[in-house]
């Protein structure tokens, strides 16, 4: 090519790409903020798109996703959040639980703010009401620590002769101090023994494991956490490895190979996040927009996990559960 075309060549690239920056910029920008990482969240972030997609917009289309993971280390939230707010996003998608909420509030006042999270979002200021929340911000929450003592009683019929019933909690989640309490005293309603396990990064999980494991008889809870949601595999294979019996929150743990789980779907959480998101980008204000809650709740039973294990699950359990995996 001789100098003269390549330099005209360079020239006209040089000259499109301010065109091509205001193209960019002239589409509304979104902020997704997550305290885990991206790949095991990846069909998470599709239920969002899939949210968003019913209002209208979709990615690289007509809206802009900026996405900041903070790889379950919670402490870099709030330097996450602080930069989607410098870059004026019109939205920010606060998933992942409860820091990754918090450390959108503290970052704006004037950002809408659309919160997945599992406790409840009054107690721990977010909104003023779940039907008016007010302010900037709305969501959606799990209510993880009401269905927590549920998912106790749960565990305590799939394994009626633990003697010892634990928890593992990450001790770095807001949640964990309230969900210990209630459920210390759903344990004591059972007249069980609770032991609580902590962890909050994957080489605690084997320590954790192992000390459980000199137990005898012996099962446990995996608390809802965003962070232990993204260790699925290591977590089903430590219970394997020991040959203890786990329930969960989320039903992939269960489809993995873990005993049980009992909650509602997360998967629907992250599209309402979408959906709360697409509508905002439209024009409705977060505090008018009521908190959503799920009404259903379920149970999945892996029977072959039961089987390996050498536990036999009741007959009336096995008829209360949505699906059991043979």
């Amino acid at each position: 090519m001789r100098r003269r075309e390549f330099i005209a060549l360079i020239g006209g690239t040089v000259a499109s790409w301010p065109l091509a920056g205001h193209a960019q910029q002239s589409m509304p920008l979104i902020g997704f903020l997550n305290s885990a990482s991206p790949r095991p969240f990846a069909s998470l972030v599709q239920q969002f798109r899939t949210g968003l997609g019913q209002t209208g917009y979709f990615e690289g289309q007509n809206v802009v996703i900026e996405y900041r993971w903070a790889q379950g280390q919670y402490d870099r939230l709030a330097g996450l959040a602080a930069d989607l707010a410098t870059r004026r996003v019109r939205v920010i998608a606060a998933t992942g639980g409860e820091p990754s909420a918090l450390a959108a509030k503290a970052a704006t006042s004037t950002i809408p703010i659309v919160f997945a999270i599992g406790g409840d979002p009054v107690n721990i200021g977010l909104v003023a009401s779940l039907n008016r929340p007010g302010g900037n911000i709305t969501g959606v929450t799990l209510f993880t620590n009401v269905v927590g003592a549920k998912r106790l009683e749960m565990l305590r019929k799939l394994v009626p002769n633990a003697q010892v019933l634990a928890v593992l909690v990450n001790p770095n989640n807001p949640n964990t101090k309230t969900d210990i309490t209630n459920l210390q005293t759903a344990a004591h309603t059972l007249g069980q023994e609770m032991v609580i396990l902590k962890a909050s990064t994957a080489t605690e999980f084997e320590t954790a494991f192992a000390t459980l494991a000199q137990r005898q008889n012996a099962a446990l809870l995996v608390n809802a956490d965003p962070f232990f949601n993204s260790q699925q595999p290591q977590l089903v294979a430590l219970a394997a490895r020991y040959s203890i019996p786990a329930i969960y929150e989320l039903r992939g743990f269960a489809a993995a190979g873990g005993l049980a789980s009992y909650g509602s779907s997360i998967a629907e959480a992250y599209r309402r996040v979408g959906l709360y998101t697409g509508q905002i980008l439209k024009g409705e204000k977060p505090g008018d927009l009521p908190v959503f809650q799920p009404t259903t709740f379920e149970l999945v039973i892996n029977l072959r996990t039961a089987k390996a294990l050498g536990l036999d699950i009741p007959a009336n359990l096995l008829a209360l559960a949505d699906d059991v995996i043979e």
